[in-house]
């Protein structure tokens, strides 16, 4: 079955089926991509004084709030108006899930965040915004090449996913070309058998999160298996944040390109590397505004905490929702000749920072590098207790060196510019968050958390 009767008879039926307008809008979002920067803002602005009005008459929690501060509809005209609107949070979501639905919508379905931050979220989501999504991923594979009806692998944790495998789906992602695996155990024989499936499934696309990527790329070489002869054309990861040396053992092992992408279930996809190397805020889906922490708009160049306005969200809006995620705005266009914006870095979630003794933020990348620079270090796990205290969940292997923890205690003296108390612990294997996903740094500060604004 070849991939034009997959794209043009199969998923348009699909989509059709489930009353998604997912190619109206697809065709919407590709038109954007050719824009000038006035004609995208021109865009952004009718987009959003329609979502506003819209919410304004419709939604009780925003009609309440509004009227609560005094802000008419007609004020926010264009993004930077969004500045007289307060945030909304996780916390507001959950509170208010009924007051957040359109008295007009028509059909709305729950979904759940993983609760990878301890918080678990319920939250709804219309037709429109779902179709939404997808047309956004469309777009941006597009970009790469591929689209539905190339095969695709995906290794993926989401529980929602995972527990709906029904035949129905089974049968779906058949005609679809599609197989989902699971990120929860990413052990040694799973890992193989992933593999076998990989080497006999003729895959094109690879899709998932870069730690199980990675993992799979590493046990492959283990057992000495030849990637490189695949002709997979990209691996899309996302969910994570993407670190260079897993970009480079991925690109290395599988010979094709990494397409990083930023998003969460509660905020869709907010940006999408190209292959020229932007990483592009699809701004024409989503407004994307980058916070300090007493909730400011930062300059290109510095970090902030990422804010949304789906622009596609009207039966359940999310309007200046605060993601907890840090990134950086570059100055620069991409060359790929694009009027999207290109954010120059995904930093990952505020207490993936750590706090130094004497005040300063730092990036969890600073932690990582010297315990990966050890060899017999397979996986490992920091979490800050306080200020100078750490502790390191580690999974080795017979090339530990007996001097490892006072390298570690070394380097990281050096970084924190004080005495730190690091313990080790060592284990077979190590948990994955609920979501199945990995992170490698998390604090438990209350300072980091106040780098989000509002808090």
């Amino acid at each position: 079955m070849n991939r034009w009767v997959r794209w043009n008879i199969f998923f348009r039926l699909h989509e059709r089926a489930k009353g998604h307008a997912t190619f109206r809008f697809l065709h919407e979002m590709e038109a954007a991509d050719s824009f000038t920067e006035s004609q995208l803002e021109e865009l952004r602005a009718r987009k959003l004084q329609d979502l506003i009005g819209y919410a304004y008459i419709h939604v009780p929690y925003f009609r309440m709030r509004m009227r609560e501060i005094g802000v008419e509809p007609a004020w926010i005209r264009e993004p930077k108006d969004l500045a007289l609107l307060p945030l909304m949070r996780k916390a507001d979501v959950r509170q208010n899930r009924e007051l957040l639905r359109s008295d007009i919508a028509g059909t709305l379905s729950s979904f759940t965040t993983g609760g990878s931050t301890g918080e678990p979220l319920i939250f709804d989501l219309s037709k429109r915004r779902v179709a939404s999504r997808v047309a956004c991923r469309m777009r941006t594979s597009r970009w790469w090449g591929v689209q539905v009806g190339d095969p695709e692998i995906a290794i993926w944790g989401s529980p929602v996913e995972l527990k709906r495998q029904d035949t129905i789906r089974k049968v779906r992602d058949w005609f679809l070309a599609t197989r989902l695996l699971s990120a929860f155990e990413m052990n040694a024989s799973t890992m193989s058998r992933y593999l076998d499936v990989l080497e006999r499934g003729n895959c094109r696309q690879l899709f998932g999160y870069p730690s199980a990527i990675y993992l799979l790329c590493l046990h492959a070489r283990k057992e000495g298996r030849n990637l490189r002869r695949l002709g997979l054309k990209v691996v899309f990861v996302t969910g994570e944040v993407l670190f260079p040396y897993q970009r480079e053992l991925i690109v290395e092992t599988l010979n094709c390109p990494v397409a990083n992408g930023y998003g969460a279930r509660d905020s869709a996809l907010i940006a999408q590397e190209c292959p020229q190397g932007g990483m592009h805020v699809l701004a024409d889906a989503v407004i994307v505004e980058l916070l300090d922490a007493n909730g400011r708009p930062v300059s290109p160049g510095e970090p902030g905490e990422i804010v949304i306005t789906d622009l596609y969200s009207h039966e359940a809006p999310f309007i200046r929702y605060a993601t907890g995620d840090i990134a950086v705005m570059s100055p620069r266009r991409c060359s790929c000749g694009r009027a999207l914006p290109v954010l120059q870095a995904v930093e990952g979630r505020a207490n993936d920072s750590i706090v130094a003794p004497d005040g300063r933020i730092i990036n969890s990348l600073a932690l990582i590098y010297p315990v990966r620079e050890i060899e017999g270090i397979e996986r490992f796990r920091v979490c800050q207790k306080a200020t100078d205290c750490f502790h390191v969940q580690v999974v080795r292997n017979e090339n530990f060196p007996s001097d490892a923890e006072a390298r570690i205690r070394r380097n990281w003296t050096q970084l924190l510019r004080a005495p730190v108390r690091v313990t080790f612990e060592y284990l077979p294997e190590l948990p994955l968050e609920a979501s199945g996903k990995f992170r490698h740094v998390v604090s438990e500060l209350a300072a980091v958390r106040e780098l989000q604004p509002g808090r």
